[in-house]
This record gives C-alpha cells, sequence and structure tokens, in this order.
C-alpha cells in the first residue's frame, strides 16, 4: 500500500504545474477587488505627488513677479477680500497687469475657497495688497495641500470611473489592462510635474474632462454635457476637446426619433450650466466683456516661450511675428486650427462611435496644440489626457508622446529647479510602461525598431546633458532651447519687444 502511493508520487507521475495566472505584477493586483487594486494604485499615485511637492515651485524667491505660484495665490487674495464683480476688473487693488484673473469663473470660484483655507489657517498668506510674494512655509504648505486635495476629490475619481466604463462588457483576459491602464493615466509625469512641481491645477479641468468623456462613454450625454461644460468654465483651454464633443453628440442626436428635440435638450443643459457658472456676471454687459476680454490674451503674442507647435518650430525659417500683424496671425491659426480639426469632427458626425469619439478627442487637441494662436509648453497637456484614454489601443503614440512631451518641457521645469524629480518620473514611467503583462496584455508590438529607439533615447539624453551642463554662446542665450525644438533665434531678433524670445 505504502509501495503503491510513494509510486503514484514519483517525478513520472507528477502533472506539469499550471502557469501562474498571477505572473506578472498587474495581474496580481487585478486578482483583487477593483476598489482595492485601485485604492493601492491610488496610494502609490498620491506618495510620488508627495515626493514631487517637497520640491521647488515656479518663480520661487523670483520678484517682482514669481510665477505660477504667485499667481494662484494672488487669485485667492482677490477672489477672497473684493466682490465677486471686480475679480476681472483692473483697480488700485487689482492690478490685472500682476498676474490678473486669466481664466474662466469656476477658477475663481476654486480660488475663493481655497483662499478661504488659507485664512483660516495662514491670514496673512491672503491678506489684500499687502501678500505679494508671500512664501511661509505654512502657506506652501497649505497651498500644495490644495492641489493634492483638488486632484484625489476630481481627478481620481474621474479616472477609476472612465476604467471602469471603458473596459465594461470587455473579456476578463483584459483585465489586468485597467490597473495598468488606470496607472498610465494617473503617473503621467507631465500632469504630476507641472501641478505638483511647477505649481497649477490642471487636475481640475482634465479631471472634468475625464469624466465627462466616461459619463458619454456609458451614454449619459447630459451628465457628460455639464461635466464638459464645467471643464470649460475652469479653463478655457478645454475647448481644445470641443469639436470631438459637439460632432460625437450632434451625431447620436441626428440618428434618434426626434433629433431636433434631443438637439434642444443638449442646448438647454449646456445654456443652463454655463448661465449658472456666470451668473454674477449676467445682470451686466460691462462686467461680462470684462471676463471675456481676460479669457483671449491675444497681446501675448501666437506662442509663449518654446512650446513644440507649429508656429515656433516653423519660426526658424518664417519670421511670423516680423511678417503678419496680430490680426492676420489670429485670422491664419483660426483656419488652419478649424482646417485640421475639422475632417474628424464631419467623420463622427457621419459615424458616431465611441472608438472614434476617443480619437477625436487626440486629433482635435493636437489640432490646436500645433496651430491655435497662443499656446504655451504646458498645453500638451491636453492632447496627453486623450492619448492616455487610448494607451492600450495605441501604446505606441502615447509612449513617445510621454517622451516627447517631457523633453518639451524640460527646460521650464529646470527653470523651476525640478530636474531631480524630472528624471526620477522619467524613469518611474520606463518602468512602470515596461513592467511585465503590462502593455503587452493590449496584443500590440512597438513597431519601431530596438537600433531606432535606442538611439533616440540617447540623443534625448544626449540633449538633456548639454542643456544642463553646456553655457550657450553669448549671442544666442537661448540656443538650447531652439536646438530643442528645431527652431533657432538670435538675441538681436526680438529688439522690437514681440516676445520671439523669451525671458530666461
Amino acid at each position: 500500500m505504502e509501495l503503491r502511493k510513494k509510486k503514484s508520487s514519483g517525478p513520472n507521475n507528477t502533472a506539469k504545474p499550471k502557469p501562474d495566472p498571477q505572473s506578472d505584477i498587474w495581474s496580481f493586483i487585478t486578482a483583487r477587488s477593483t476598489k482595492s487594486w485601485f485604492l493601492c494604485i491610488s496610494l502609490f499615485a498620491v506618495l510620488i505627488r508627495l515626493a514631487v511637492a517637497l520640491h521647488s515651485y515656479s518663480g520661487a524667491n523670483t520678484p517682482p513677479m514669481f510665477g505660477d505660484y504667485e499667481a494662484q495665490r494672488h487669485w485667492m487674495e482677490i477672489t477672497i477680500n473684493l466682490p465677486a464683480k471686480e475679480w476681472y476688473r483692473n483697480s488700485t487693488v487689482n492690478d490685472l497687469r500682476y498676474w490678473g484673473l486669466d481664466y474662466p469663473p469656476l477658477t475663481a470660484y476654486q480660488s475663493y475657497f481655497h483662499g478661504i483655507l488659507l485664512r483660516l489657517f495662514d491670514p496673512e498668506s491672503v491678506a489684500l495688497s499687502t501678500s505679494r510674494g508671500y512664501e511661509s512655509y505654512i502657506g506652501k504648505l497649505l497651498m500644495r495641500w490644495t492641489v493634492l486635495m483638488s486632484d484625489l476629490m476630481i481627478f481620481f475619481p474621474a479616472v477609476l470611473h472612465f476604467v471602469n466604463v471603458y473596459y465594461f462588457g470587455k473579456p476578463n483576459g483584459e483585465k489586468s489592462n485597467m490597473a495598468w491602464h488606470s496607472v498610465m493615466i494617473l503617473l503621467n509625469p507631465c500632469l504630476i510635474l507641472i501641478d505638483h512641481g511647477h505649481f497649477q491645477y490642471n487636475c481640475i479641468s482634465l479631471g472634468l474632462t475625464t469624466a465627462a468623456v466616461a459619463a458619454i462613454l456609458s451614454n449619459r450625454d447630459l451628465v457628460g454635457s455639464v461635466l464638459f461644460c464645467l471643464a470649460l468654465n475652469h479653463k478655457q483651454m478645454s475647448a481644445y476637446y470641443a469639436p470631438a464633443f459637439f460632432g460625437y453628440l450632434l451625431g447620436k442626436c441626428l440618428r434618434r426619433q426626434n433629433p431636433i428635440i434631443e438637439v434642444l435638450k443638449l442646448g438647454l443643459v449646456v445654456l443652463g450650466t454655463f448661465a449658472l457658472v456666470w451668473c454674477p456676471y449676467l445682470n451686466s454687459v460691462d462686467a461680462f466683456l470684462e471676463v471675456l476680454s481676460r479669457l483671449a490674451p491675444f497681446e501675448r503674442g501666437i506662442y509663449e516661450d518654446y512650446v513644440a507647435n507649429f508656429w515656433c518650430t516653423t519660426s526658424v525659417v518664417v519670421k511670423w511675428k516680423r511678417l503678419l500683424a496680430t490680426q492676420s496671425l489670429k485670422l491664419l491659426s483660426l483656419v488652419a486650427t478649424v482646417s485640421t480639426f475639422l475632417p474628424s469632427m464631419i467623420q463622427l458626425v457621419w459615424s458616431p462611435t465611441k472608438r472614434g469619439f476617443l480619437h477625436s478627442l487626440l486629433n482635435c487637441s493636437f489640432s490646436f496644440y500645433l496651430f491655435s494662436f497662443q499656446v504655451h509648453e504646458k498645453s500638451i497637456l491636453l492632447p496627453l489626457l486623450p492619448a492616455s484614454f487610448l494607451a492600450t489601443e495605441e501604446p505606441f503614440v502615447f509612449q513617445w508622446l510621454i517622451y516627447y512631451a517631457l523633453l518639451s518641457m524640460f527646460p521650464l521645469l529646470r527653470r523651476d529647479n525640478l530636474v531631480l524629480p524630472y528624471a526620477a518620473l522619467y524613469g518611474l514611467f520606463i518602468l512602470l510602461y515596461y513592467a511585465p503583462g503590462g502593455r503587452k496584455a493590449a496584443g500590440v508590438s512597438d513597431s519601431i525598431p530596438s537600433i531606432l529607439k535606442s538611439s533616440a533615447f540617447a540623443l534625448s539624453l544626449v540633449l538633456h546633458i548639454v542643456y544642463i551642463t553646456v553655457t550657450p554662446p553669448e549671442k544666442y542665450p537661448f540656443l538650447f532651447e531652439a536646438v530643442r525644438l528645431i527652431p533657432q533665434h538670435s538675441k538681436d531678433e526680438d529688439e522690437d519687444g514681440d516676445g520671439d524670445i523669451p525671458p530666461s
């Protein structure tokens, strides 16, 4: 009996071990409930944000204008000390030349509520007229926490909702993609560096847009319309996505039983949302126009700093700001922008599909980034969002867009003394992107030869090192910024003050 047992347990009779379904990190994570694995990823994402927040920020200790940190603090100062009708009006206590509000009312309301928090714990940080350049420890801590809480309350839940909707009804074999996809969106290094390093609140408008996309993908068009209107009223650059939303929703309405009624319903929802947000400024034409005039800063020029768009890149050959007047440049940029996003929008009206909607978001936002008037380097965050939505379908596009976006923002982040978190997040993104079981689960392999990818990385590394270690010629102080984007400008090209050469 014992002999039989021993024989039956011998090596020749042992079944081959089955492959471990949790052999990679993403399968291991998603073996738990959605709430559990998303909580783990969120905690890790929060830790990364906190680590970045320990570093410097835009305009730290650099008077007289400081930077974006001071702009956000100043808006809190203005909104909690002045009535709403004076927030966008130039006055002795609200000098619009010193970081005047230039975003829609929802940003002003956000500044108001954050300002209440700062006034509660550090009143001097938002004291009217006397707090310019205020940079106390407690003030900076509170400011950083307002960004983190905005992220946690808006962007994180929106991402969870999006991945749940995106993967609803898909085979269980794609569940491991959910964790990887969530990480790619939540740990977007560009967004983290700009919001928690440089200092902005892009997580709010991008979170509202993400929630709007998720609502529309789940066929809740009216809810999606409200959320997108809120995104537009937080940052006007959310209009980069407007053609895709308009084309998709109009295409759906035209295929319903009563298309006119459906269009009217959407129109009323949009008008109602805008009316609610703009309520303090609708009782006076002058007040309404004051806000509008602040939302279109045409006087800044067709591009700001060395942004990787069409106008800046081609300025090495065509000196746009010298060749054409501002009015002509506005018209030219309008024609170029509309002509590049129009095919995508028409396709959506003709054939509205959810997959087409996501691709159109990417196409339209890129059209605005490349060709619209007055683009700055942080605008790359807008096309990055729909690219992250498509990370499993278009992993190559998403991966390389992240790399190029990081490189394009490097001079800005270096000025903010954020080179260390920049390098750390760059490396972390590569590790997470190539972590076993992630992007491979999508069944898409890279179409670019390894030698080409290695060469691109090597060139990028060389550009980073040269930018940090080598001093450019005195005659060409911005040479390396220009080389990074192809164009180059000499120092004397901005003697007319048209803004071709940004300040160092």
